[in-house]
């Protein structure tokens, strides 16, 4: 078990692609243990910037600073669309790889490391899909195998990119719980949302972004009616001039 969250700091972080801008001057802190919402308009950068945080993009600059963790101790769950359930590989599988930095891509299982893999499995209501193949999953419960591979990284900073869309409301719930015990337990967590009244209600930090930071802290704070309408204008009023050569380091 992770003793505590880890912290992340950006530094005049901008992602562009073509030479056009995704993100713009990103800087602030998500400070160890927090629980941050991440929302604003589509198209608004929210997943760049994530991939941005994890070094999976090329055309970013600026600084990103990890301290408590290195990179192979994040958790990082992308978007569904970005799983090929197509692939032929069961529930427990999918979830074993979450220890492939202790065991790397081809190495023997250990029997604890699969014991962890059930228990994880059990704790997110999948005990009887454990042998399933992913590919026959309902959304809800693909999600739920994600979490539980999420479980097994036991990573002191876990990002999450969209965790609940199109999700059913009992698993969104039971899912949110998992949350809860996270931040508890002093990790810190980041997630992208598309639901406000989640982002206000069960979050108690958020960053609103619109390619340019609108408002970043506490969550009813930046969730007010003038920042969610700033946030739009902003976005549409957005040219799609060239990121400026001086920009990032």
């Amino acid at each position: 078990m992770i003793a505590s969250g880890a912290a992340l700091t950006l530094d005049d972080v901008w992602v562009a692609y073509d030479g056009k801008p995704a993100v713009r001057a990103v800087s602030g802190r998500f400070a160890p243990g927090s629980l941050t919402a991440i929302v604003g308009p589509n198209g608004g950068g929210k997943t760049s910037l994530l991939k941005a945080m994890l070094g999976l993009l090329r055309g970013t600059r600026g600084l990103v600073r990890l301290e408590g963790a290195t990179r192979g101790q994040i958790a990082y769950m992308p978007q569904r669309a970005e799983i090929d359930r197509s692939f032929p590989i069961s529930v427990l599988d999918m979830v074993q790889m979450g220890h492939w930095r202790r065991t790397g891509w081809f190495g023997r299982m250990p029997h604890e490391a699969t014991q962890r893999s059930l228990a994880a499995i059990d704790a997110v209501g999948l005990a009887d899909f454990a042998r399933a193949p992913i590919a026959t999953l309902s959304a809800g419960q693909l999600q739920r195998a994600l979490f539980a591979r999420v479980i097994v990284r036991d990573a002191g900073l876990i990002v999450l990119d969209e965790p609940f869309e199109a999700v059913d409301a009992r698993t969104v719930g039971d899912l949110l719980r998992l949350l809860d015990a996270w931040h508890a337990q002093g990790r810190t967590v980041l997630t992208v949302l598309h639901d406000l009244q989640q982002a206000r209600t069960r979050f108690p930090e958020a960053l609103l972004l619109a390619r340019d930071v609108i408002a970043w802290g506490a969550a009813e704070r930046v969730l007010t009616p003038e920042n969610l309408v700033k946030a739009r204008l902003r976005l549409e009023g957005l040219d799609d001039a060239l990121v400026p050569a001086e920009a990032g380091p």
